[in-house]
């Protein structure tokens, strides 16, 4: 017997693929999806949305962390860039995404 035939005498005898099988198989996968949403997708876009509320409120005079741990106080504020104060008399000039912490009043005071 030649594959063809074997094939078609697996299939069922209405000729219909489908069933109880291609239901369960679209439930499962919808499933998956959906678990995988809540569980990845949506709290990365929640972190997301933090962050750049952070960026966006940041102020001359708040103290930050780079993220490459360089401890400053904000001297100045342009659309894309941000003037940090590191030493007296030394600033840098800053991508605003380079910005990992802002430092609350209560965190930037040392014991």
């Amino acid at each position: 017997m030649n594959t063809l035939t074997i094939l078609l005498m697996a299939q069922p005898a209405n000729g219909s693929a489908s069933g109880p099988g291609l239901i369960a198989n679209l439930i499962l996968f919808g499933s998956i999806i959906l678990i995988f949403y809540f569980m990845i997708i949506r709290p990365q876009q929640k972190r997301q949305k933090e962050r750049q509320h952070m960026l966006d409120s940041m102020k001359k005079g708040d103290k930050v962390i780079t993220a490459g741990g360089i401890y400053g106080t904000i001297e100045g504020i342009d659309e894309r860039t941000v003037y940090v104060k590191i030493a007296e008399n030394v600033k840098i000039k800053l991508d605003k995404n380079s910005i990992s912490v802002v430092l609350k009043e209560d965190e930037s005071t040392t014991k």
